[in-house]
């Protein structure tokens, strides 16, 4: 367990990691190769998502990697714990199709709109704003958030193995039996297996054999499985410089009256979704892995929040969208990590990536979905912490789980499961006797407040 900056002086207060004794280096190695693995898909879907706002690609996949690095150094120092992040997955489609190719911006404008938002967030985090926000979410919220994104990563792991699949008239439907479910499927019971048995690493276990079948297969019938986004590793070695993306923000348009005001509206949105995006993964990690201290918070919560500020302002300097802490670390904590040394091991093999990035980018979706499916299940044993049969907790939670799934995001399910919460706990207090009241923190009431009017007006 990280050890608690509060007792620590000097240059280990700094550098929590510093003080960590008697730590299992194998399994903290092992917990940031499986969280990097889970993860490792971003070198390629940032690029070819950024690129379309006409970005240098191959200096993006370099950024991506560096980006993701940065902020898991920052993580595993200061903050001593084993969370990994790297450019968020639905902020970097909001960045090139609606801030750029929808809004007209350019992406030297909509960069720096996702720096200022870096350095808000570095603001809010020393004035403790965000850290009031996290420690103020009611207990049974917290494991509903832990619940929820043990269904929204399985729900990536069906999607990546191919098993469920997009339909237009029933919105999702099964997928075809094809070669990916069966590799996903055996990646799957292979871990189940192993991790029944108490072998260490299970999970990594999984994601090697389910990658080794991809390629086999990729080598019997190479374009059937080109079709179904197998391919072998084109090569070993390669590396792209980043000077045609990095430093490249344009403050022009503070002297811009007329573009200053969408630009706001653009920098507001990135805040919000990355603000619960972030508070929704770091409760549901933690609670996962026991980790809460015992008044149910994160542990170093305002260093965590320091780190992901400083992520996203370095990553914009650098040249990607916002960097963000990933949901995908679950399955690294689930795999043993506890420390700061997670992270950084992840982000040292995002950097050996930069150079080896061939090999990493041809680990296809059917063989990290064994992995998030199974971390999936293992995080919905949070519903049992639950009192489903009180209304006030229960349907809150329900709607929290529920929808991070269904709408594909960590921050609105966690946006309607405040809202739901608000709502029905301020109704029931006002009908219930005295003594059965449940109190309902202000943060909350002003959280609620805020999403309405965002709903209203975004």
């Amino acid at each position: 367990m990280a050890s608690k900056t509060s007792e620590l002086k000097g240059i280990q207060w700094l550098f929590p990691l510093l003080a960590e004794k008697n730590v299992d280096y194998k399994k903290e190695f092992l917990a940031g190769l499986v969280t990097f693995l889970t993860m490792a898909y971003i070198i390629v879907v940032n690029p070819n998502i950024l690129s379309k706002t006409g970005m240098d690609a191959g200096a993006l996949v370099t950024a991506t990697c560096l980006g993701a690095a940065v902020g898991c150094f920052l993580m595993g120092f200061i903050a001593n714990l084993p969370f990994a992040l790297a450019s968020g997955m639905g902020l970097n489609a909001f960045f090139a199709f609606t801030v750029v190719l929808k809004g007209g911006v350019s992406w030297e404008v909509a960069l720096t709109a996702v720096f200022v938002e870096g350095i808000i967030f570095i603001l809010l985090t020393m004035f403790k704003v965000r850290e009031i926000v996290v420690n103020s979410i009611p207990t049974s919220m917290k494991h509903a958030v832990t619940a929820g994104i043990g269904i929204f990563i399985a729900f990536v792991g069906f999607s990546g193995a191919g098993l469920v699949v997009a339909n237009e008239s029933t919105k999702v439907s099964m997928g075809h039996f094809t070669p990916t479910v069966v590799i996903a499927a055996i990646g799957l019971f292979i871990i189940g297996v192993l991790d029944k048995k108490g072998v260490k690493g299970s999970i990594l276990y999984g994601i090697v054999v389910s990658s080794i079948l991809a390629w086999i297969f990729s080598i019997i019938d190479p374009e059937a499985a080109a079709k179904l986004g197998i391919s072998l590793p084109k090569g070993i070695f390669k590396y792209e410089s980043i000077a045609p993306i990095a430093g490249k923000l344009d403050f022009s348009v503070f002297t811009d009256v007329k573009g200053l005001s969408s630009f706001f509206v653009v920098v507001c949105t990135f805040l919000f979704v990355d603000f619960f995006d972030t508070v929704g993964t770091l409760i549901g990690v933690c609670s996962k892995a026991n980790m809460l201290d015992e008044e149910g918070n994160v542990p170093n919560v305002g260093r965590v929040l320091l780190a992901d500020a400083i992520g996203t302002t370095a990553g914009a300097a650098l040249g990607v969208s916002t960097v963000t802490t990933y949901v995908e670390s679950s399955t690294g904590v689930l795999a043993g990590g506890r420390t700061g040394w997670t992270a950084i091991t992840t982000g040292v093999l995002f950097l050996l990536s930069m150079f080896f990035s061939p090999i990493f980018i041809a680990i296809p979706a059917c063989a990290t979905a064994p992995a998030l499916i199974y971390v999936g299940y293992l995080m919905l044993s949070s519903l049992k912490e639950i009192d489903l049969h009180d209304v006030t907790d229960g349907i809150p939670a329900f709607i929290t789980a529920t929808t991070m799934a269904l709408t594909y995001s960590i921050g609105d399910g966690l946006t309607l499961g405040i809202l739901s919460y608000v709502i029905i706990n301020l109704i029931y207090n006002a009908v219930a006797p005295k003594e059965d009241r449940k109190p309902v923190s202000w943060v909350m009431i002003a959280l609620a407040i805020l999403f309405i009017i965002k709903l209203v007006l975004m």
